[in-house]
């Protein structure tokens, strides 16, 4: 590519940008930018409109932070608080009067709780493969979304460990599952019990996740503390970024641990809802006594978390301005991924179908009629349908690029997944081996409460983080912002 010369140099406008300097203290420097855009590649689409620079998209994200939220913040706040509280009044009612206030009975004894803790566990893990395993392949896309995915994630495993804890009948003594020295004589967990490695599982992916989001933020709060005005903003961002100061050396060392936290959380995507699946897999129940679980929980959970992803990120870009950061071309990555997941999902479909009738195992073959033909089989149905048709829209480039198909699209894919965990856990139990046994399951008011408020709670701790915390990483997308420039 030609050098041009002083002649045909642009002159460059100058205004002033604060920077901050080693000492933490922000500074003013000049800042230059040219009156005349550079050419863009046709070979490949911009991840950031609109010809940002490095101080635009500081002033953006900072700004956004400082804004007085907008009308649709605090109605989104105010009927995820009430959500919330609702499910609080329910979760109360159940520890004071017991699971006796849900549906169960001898036959159906898991139901609503576990299909809910699966289902957050699964949205969790978007958030990891987006910063984890996107950050090791050098996808450059993932860098305006994955500040969000993260943040969901932590948040979806939050609200997961409500309803193993409920299910216990006795939260306060939760701690029993620790396997700490007791005066309980040999009373001890049993470490056979893949219950049991969930909760190491979900509570080391807890930390690995929390540690790495975390990390991340570090560059963007100290940013934050040296552009907001708020005093009390200032102390609390000065604190939270551990006396970041921009230099060479802290750059170098946090560049090292954050690729070191994003190969350790790799492997947890695979392991974690592997585990969750071994719940099923070790048991001898029809429906739940297959290999193929692990992978297809895995490519489930994937797929139902960038789902969640795209629903949040449209309604994100949207409220808070961000087109210029969340472009068409991210919705339609998360689209490709998002129809990769779900043929992978339908393939293991029509592998369970095929095996029931391969083995010729009689149960099996009762247990897919049942789902497919009994009375559940408008869930099942249900879950085809949202599961392995709807995302097959996405082979069309079209429809991928466009914004209410997307959300659409995703919202399906969020209700066909929530239903294929049910269908998964009440039609493999309501029918088991003796038919004197049979009994049906409906969720009574409390569970439904119960649910509501986890949503409650999931979109409450998200629109306080869109508040409070750099949306998007505004050090890793100042590195994208030349991309697609020649």
């Amino acid at each position: 590519m030609r050098m041009l010369t002083s002649e045909e140099r642009p002159q460059a406008a100058v205004e002033t940008l604060p920077v901050a300097a080693s000492n933490g203290v922000a500074t003013h420097a000049p800042r230059h930018h040219a009156p005349h855009h550079p050419p863009v590649s046709s070979l490949r689409e911009p991840l950031v409109e609109g010809y940002r620079s490095a101080g635009d998209v500081t002033d953006d994200i900072v700004g956004l932070m400082e804004r007085r939220p907008g009308r649709a913040w605090w109605i989104g706040l105010s009927v995820s608080v009430a959500l919330l509280a609702l499910g609080a009044g329910a979760a109360w009612h159940t520890m004071t009067t017991g699971i006796g206030t849900w549906g169960l009975n001898r036959t159906v004894g898991w139901a609503f709780d576990i299909t809910n803790f699966v289902f957050w566990i699964g949205i969790g893990h978007a958030g990891t493969f987006i910063s984890a395993i996107l950050y090791l392949f050098n996808q450059k896309w993932r860098t305006s979304i994955n500040r969000s995915a993260e943040a969901m994630t932590l948040i979806a495993v939050a609200c997961a460990g409500i309803f193993p804890v409920l299910h216990m009948g006795r939260p306060w003594l939760f701690f029993w599952i620790l396997p700490y020295f007791n005066e309980r004589g040999t009373l001890w967990v049993n470490f056979r019990s893949p219950l049991l490695w969930d909760f190491f599982a979900i509570s080391t992916y807890l930390t690995i996740s929390a540690v790495f989001w975390y990390m991340g933020l570090l560059p963007d709060l100290a940013t934050a503390r040296d552009r907001v005005v708020s005093k009390v903003r200032r102390t609390v961002y000065r604190v939270m970024s551990f006396g970041w100061n921009g230099s060479n050396r802290t750059w170098s060392r946090y560049e090292t641990l954050y690729m070191i936290l994003a190969a350790l959380a790799t492997p947890l995507v695979l392991s974690v809802h592997s585990i969750v699946s071994f719940d099923f897999a070790t048991s001898i129940v029809p429906g739940w006594h297959a290999t193929i679980l692990p992978p297809y929980f895995v490519a489930g959970a994937v797929f139902s978390g960038f789902a969640m992803v795209l629903t949040l990120m449209i309604v994100a870009r949207k409220v808070m301005s961000l087109e210029r950061y969340i472009t068409i071309q991210h919705l339609e990555n998360m689209a490709k991924v998002t129809l990769l997941t779900g043929s992978i999902v339908s393939l293991a479909y029509l592998t369970e179908a095929f095996m029931a009738f391969y083995s010729g195992s009689p149960w099996e073959q009762a247990m897919l009629i049942n789902r497919s033909m009994g009375p559940y089989a408008w869930a099942y149905w249900t879950m085809v349908t949202c599961n392995a048709l709807v995302p097959q829209l996405f082979w069309f480039r079209k429809l991928r690029r466009s914004v209410p198909v997307i959300l659409t699209l995703s919202i399906l894919v969020n209700v066909g997944m929530w239903f294929e965990r049910f269908v998964i856990i009440v039609t493999s139990l309501h029918r088991d081996f003796l038919p004197s046994s049979w009994a049906m399951y409906a969720p009574t008011q409390t569970e439904i409460f119960i649910l509501l408020g986890s949503f409650g709670l999931f979109f409450t701790l998200f629109l306080l983080f869109v508040r409070f915390f750099p949306v998007i990483s505004m050090s890793e997308v100042k590195g994208v912002i030349d991309y697609a420039k020649h």
